[in-house]
């Protein structure tokens, strides 16, 4: 991470991963990672991580991700502050599509992130399985088994 990058607020430093993950540098998007960052899916399906705990876990998670969604755009991008200067809520919607079926790709998320010396070191993630196309669950499963 540059220095410039260290500096940012939480809210610049999330706009900032959110472009990193829409031009798919999920090595980039990683490095924004705290070595012992934690990221938890309140709402994970079985099948899914209900918390993944450090980095390189983080990194090895997000590996695929480009292999399965094709994530295009952020349409909508609201951050909200909180009493602790650190953590942020975050509202967005994305769209995209779906590597393996070519269908669109459209979610809505509540993200509550935590960020201390210019590192995310908390991401809960509040993303809706029930938005999630079979044909991603699929592809996952076939690229894995």
């Amino acid at each position: 991470m540059t220095t410039t990058e260290e500096r940012l607020a939480p809210a610049d430093l999330y706009r900032h991963g959110m472009r990193l993950l829409v031009d798919k540098d999920i090595d980039g998007w990683v490095a924004l990672w705290d070595d012992n960052g934690v990221i938890e899916f309140p709402f994970a399906p079985r099948g899914f991580p209900r918390r993944v705990e450090g980095r390189a876990a983080i990194a090895d998670y997000m590996a695929d991700y480009p292999d399965h969604v094709d994530l295009q755009q952020v349409p909508y991008l609201e951050i909200h502050r909180t009493d602790n200067p650190e953590t942020i809520v975050a509202e967005m919607r994305t769209t995209g599509r779906i590597v393996a079926t070519d269908a669109p790709y459209e979610m809505s998320y509540i993200a509550v992130v935590t960020v201390k010396d210019g590192r995310i070191t908390h991401y809960r993630d509040y993303w809706n399985p029930l938005g999630v196309p079979a044909s991603v669950d699929e592809a996952k499963s076939s690229s894995t088994a």
